[in-house]
C-alpha cells in the first residue's frame, strides 16, 4: 500500500506493508470456575408435600393467597401470587379439583420447587 506523508513541508511517498492479523473467535467465557474442565452440572429441588401439590416455580415470597382450603377451582383458575424482584407472579391451577390443604401463609419465603397448595 502507498502511502503520502507530509514532513515539515517535504511531501513524502512511503510504500507500507500491512501483515493481517488473525482474528481469533471468543471462546467460552467461565466466571469463578478453575477452568472449563471444572465445570459440573447441578440441580436444585425442594420436595413437594404431594403428588398432587401445586409446586413453586421460582423463589420469591406469597404475595397473596386467592383461595380457600375445600374451595372448587377450574383449570387455569389463579391460585396465589409470588413475588420475586419486584415482579408478580400468578401460580393457576394444572387442572380442576378442589384445594385440599394451603401450605402456605402471605408473606412466607418459599423456594422453587416448594409445594405452596395441595389439590384434593
Amino acid at each position: 500500500m502507498k502511502l503520502k506523508v507530509t514532513v515539515n513541508g517535504i511531501p513524502y511517498e512511503i510504500e507500507v506493508e500491512v501483515e493481517e492479523q488473525e482474528v481469533r473467535p471468543l471462546g467460552s467465557i467461565v466466571i469463578g470456575s478453575g477452568g472449563p474442565g471444572a465445570l459440573t452440572p447441578v440441580t436444585a429441588s425442594v420436595k413437594a408435600t404431594s403428588a398432587n401439590a401445586v409446586v413453586a416455580p421460582l423463589s420469591g415470597s406469597v404475595a397473596r393467597i386467592l383461595v380457600e382450603e375445600g374451595q372448587d377451582i377450574a383449570e387455569g383458575e389463579v391460585l396465589l401470587v409470588l413475588e420475586a424482584m419486584k415482579m408478580e407472579t400468578e401460580i393457576t391451577a394444572p387442572h380442576a379439583g378442589k384445594v385440599g390443604r394451603i401450605l402456605v401463609e402471605k408473606g412466607d419465603a418459599v423456594q422453587g420447587g416448594q409445594g405452596l397448595i395441595e389439590l384434593a
